[in-house]
């Protein structure tokens, strides 16, 4: 990636913590709104490890965390569609492992016609994933606003023990890691993503984790070198086009994970812990293939 874009994809702000309503029974309300994560990256950045890790960084200050797979909670038919691929382009199932290695044929194929059912098939996922973000919210709102009536928390100690507690939803990938996939110098297809965006909820932290190609191959060995090259292009076009995800460099994998636990507790418009707060991350000045996060 050129100096000139890393510079630009770490410019694009941190998103603001959600401002304070003006009464307090609005303040309260929207402090037990959950908070939307969402991971995105090209196969091998290292997601579910940051996923797992963040998961017991925010149980551990008295959060609580729901964990849903963009691809099996969201996705509109994926077992349809899963089944195509492997009939029709011969696509090996499995996940790859190293030593392991799975030949895909899916998002890798590249067909105008399939370009045209990605479109369609995408639109349908980001009206499903609206409405999964919906019923998530109203959910869990309802079950925190119950909580905090009855001033008992699940575990029997009262809420004003766990200041903390909130709900915070993760998903692992979201509909980015779909327009990655589209090509974007087209005009029509920046036009229905941002059609898109009308539609999708924007999650409250949106992380786009980065990884050098052929690190990311030797940890998952499911997509050609060449495709995740120009992958991990299309994910940093999209993110500068879209302005909204919050971009965490190939660090070594302990910066990795405490730049992305920084980031929660800014937007979270929490005080950073003391641990996390005594840790400092410098800036990636190079990506070096043996340093990017582990799968």
């Amino acid at each position: 990636m050129s100096e000139t874009k890393q510079a630009e994809l770490s410019s694009i702000p941190i998103p603001r913590p959600m401002e304070a309503p003006g009464s307090a029974s609005e303040s309260g309300q929207q402090s037990l709104r959950p908070l939307i994560i969402s991971f995105s990256g090209v196969d091998g950045a290292g997601k579910s490890t940051q996923i797992e890790n963040l998961r017991q960084h925010l149980e551990a200050a008295g959060f609580r965390t729901r964990l849903l797979a963009f691809w099996d909670d969201v996705v509109v038919g994926c077992r349809f569609r899963e089944g195509f691929v492997h009939r029709a382009y011969k696509s090996e199932r499995g996940i790859g492992e190293p030593g392991k290695p799975v030949a895909r044929r899916d998002k890798n194929v590249r067909r105008w016609y399939l370009t045209l059912l990605r479109h369609l098939l995408y639109f349908a996922d980001a009206l499903n994933l609206a409405w999964v973000v919906f019923l998530l919210r109203y959910g869990l709102s309802s079950e925190s606003v119950e909580r905090a009536g009855s001033g008992r928390s699940d575990s029997g100690r009262s809420d004003a023990g766990r200041a903390h507690e909130r709900h915070v939803i993760i998903f692992d990938r979201y509909i980015y890691d779909e327009l990655a996939n589209l090509p974007l110098s087209n005009p029509l297809t920046r036009f229905y993503i941002k059609l898109v965006e009308l539609i999708v909820p924007r999650p409250d932290l949106a992380y786009l984790l980065d990884a050098d190609p052929e690190a990311a191959r030797a940890r998952k060995p499911e997509y050609p070198v060449g495709f995740l090259r120009h992958s991990r292009r299309a994910y940093k076009d999209l993110a500068l086009l879209m302005r909204c995800m919050t971009f965490i460099p190939a660090l070594p994998l302990v910066d990795a994970k405490r730049r992305v636990e920084q980031a929660f507790w800014l937007v979270a418009g929490r005080p950073v812990p003391v641990a996390a707060a005594a840790k400092t991350v410098e800036p990636a000045q190079e990506v070096r293939p043996d340093e990017a996060p582990a799968a």
